[in-house]
């Protein structure tokens, strides 16, 4: 495989693995199937236009086409397939790396190559995962209509925590903890904050929503949250950025900066799904914001990645409207004019080098000095449609997106 980019990547070579039918196939080819019976959940009432949430376990996923490849020690690009899904958080942890799919969770070990596949039938209630993390020492799954779940120590059962537990709902996006031992939990009808992570004290949990702030938090839908430098907890939402700070809120919206004007990329719009198509929500958010006549994927205060840099800068990636830096003050938006992949940012990552990683609908960017780099399937990525990354303490990245992820072990 010849490349044109000076800037070679070089994927280590891993055994080659395939979601198939929740059987996960080894880098013996054996597979491995699970049997355990999903619980039943709690049942939950939901907003309109809400996708539904589960209410017990999930059937398998259908069959990902394609056959297991045998592992290439010498070449260059060898992926970690998982069929026809898409990879949504990655998770390095020591010698194993957790990677959250659209079909459950894999459990890849990096000393022996050894897959396992954690889903309904090991006890999620939810195959779809949107965020892998930690919280008071335990692996934490937010999941697609399952609620939030953490590991016990064993790896072979869960805790899930619901909407009777004190979640604002059962679709989980990201959480975190702070140093002062809070956690947070996006929802999609809300931010929780569970005061000293007691997830088991339902005293100790709090719920804010668009109608008990109000309007402080801009919608109710929350993508993303992140630790600020100083104490606060930064907050992507389909309505814009907050910030929970002193107990008390700020949001900032197309408005104040956030975004380009749909005149600037208007002509770079290539990501043709347009949310307000399919559902309410969304067409209800377009219509807020005068933006109906618009027939296109475009909304600049609908932020789907969040970062917070070693400076304290604010990155926010939003649905066709580019990437836009805060620093507290001003803002500035980068688009396709600028070098970015594209204008749909779908995940943001900054390395232990202090670099910005941006995932776009068009491929991932690098940007230093001023400068986007921009990398695609040609250096060795598995899709331009770029859902996560990671730095693992070897300082190799794990790059996931549409159909399997890439480990990048440098760059020359």
């Amino acid at each position: 495989m010849s490349l044109s980019n000076r800037n070679l990547w070089i994927v280590l070579s891993v055994a080659l693995a395939a979601v198939v039918a929740g059987v996960v196939f080894l880098g013996s080819g054996a597979p491995i199937e699970s049997t355990a019976e999903p619980p039943s959940a709690a049942p939950a009432t939901v907003p309109e236009g809400h996708p539904p949430v589960s209410q017990g376990g999930q059937s398998p996923p259908p069959a990902a086409s394609g056959a297991v490849a045998p592992v290439d020690p010498d070449a260059h690009f060898t992926h970690f397939r998982v069929g026809q899904r898409n990879v949504k958080t990655i998770l390095p942890d020591g010698d194993i790396v957790w990677v959250g799919t659209s079909a459950g969770v894999i459990r890849y070990d990096t000393r022996n190559d050894d897959y396992r596949l954690l889903d309904t039938r090991t006890g999620l209630l939810a195959n779809g995962v949107f965020h892998l993390g930690k919280m008071n020492g335990h692996l934490v799954v937010g999941t697609y209509g399952g609620g939030l779940s953490i590991l016990n120590d064993a790896e072979d059962g869960w805790k899930t925590y619901n909407i009777p537990d004190g979640l604002g709902d059962g679709f989980i996006y990201d959480a975190l903890q702070l140093d002062n031992g809070d956690a947070w939990i996006a929802t999609w009808s809300g931010a929780n904050r569970v005061r000293g992570g007691d997830l088991d004290d339902r005293d100790s949990w709090d719920l804010y929503t668009v109608a008990n702030t109000d309007g402080a938090l801009p919608n109710d839908w929350v993508y993303a949250l992140h630790a600020g430098k100083n104490g606060e907890v930064w907050f992507a939402t389909e309505g814009g950025l907050a910030r929970f700070k002193d107990e008390a809120w700020q949001n900032w919206t197309h408005a104040d900066g956030l975004g380009a004007d749909y005149e600037t990329v208007r002509e770079q719009i290539e990501f043709d799904m347009d949310p307000g198509d399919y559902s309410k929500h969304h067409a209800r958010q377009k219509v807020e914001m005068g933006l109906e006549a618009i027939e296109v994927a475009y909304n600049p205060n609908y932020i789907v990645a969040l970062e917070v840099d070693d400076d304290g800068v604010v990155w926010c990636g939003t649905w066709g409207g580019g990437l836009s830096r805060f620093d507290g003050e001003s803002w500035t938006t980068y688009t396709a004019s600028d070098g970015l992949p594209g204008n749909h940012v779908f995940m943001l990552h900054v390395d232990p080098e202090g670099r910005l990683w941006v995932g776009t609908s068009n491929g991932l960017a690098r940007f230093e000095d001023g400068a986007f780099t921009r990398f695609t399937t040609e250096h060795g990525l598995f899709s331009n449609q770029i859902f996560s990354m990671a730095t693992a303490d070897d300082g190799s990245k794990w790059v996931g997106g549409f159909g399997g992820v890439a480990r990048i072990a440098r760059l020359d």
